[in-house]
């Protein structure tokens, strides 16, 4: 890893975001840079609030899928962006956590959020091996899983 720190939480909520990021804030000299998404088949309403308090509290945010479920996963990071001026839209959960750990330098902070210790990602109906904490540690140090 060129420097950074990097953290998995599970915070999948407005409520779960904002206290992830806002208890890092302090923590953090340089970039606080955060991969999210919202989950499918869940409270439509929460979408745009977790986008606005990412856009707020972060200085990089990546919207990326979470689990959409059923749900077209396209719409889901419109919703939320629609909330987050300035983020990126990276669909690609994979692609997203390698582009923000590309960023990072010392004293930044990269927040995987919303997944945690889950071991897959729901799509439309099939459960695909995915692993926030593994996938984010072979971004750091430009392995593959």
């Amino acid at each position: 890893a060129r420097g950074g720190e990097a953290y998995v939480d599970y915070a999948h909520t407005p409520d779960g975001l904002e206290t992830v990021l806002e208890a890092l804030r302090p923590h953090t000299t340089g970039k606080l840079v955060v991969v999210f998404g919202a989950g499918g088949d869940r409270d439509r309403t929460k979408r745009p609030l977790m986008g606005e308090i990412a856009a707020r509290l972060a200085d990089v945010a990546i919207v990326t899928d979470d689990n959409p479920r059923s749900e077209d996963p396209g719409s889901i990071r419109a919703a939320i962006l629609a909330a987050a001026p300035g983020a990126t839209e990276i669909g690609d959960r994979r692609a997203a956590i390698r582009a923000a750990a590309a960023q990072l330098v010392e004293g930044d902070v990269l927040v995987v959020a919303g997944k945690g210790h889950e071991q897959g990602q729901m799509v439309a109906g099939i459960n695909h091996p995915f692993d926030d904490v593994a996938e984010t540690l072979a971004a750091l140090e430009g392995t593959d899983v």
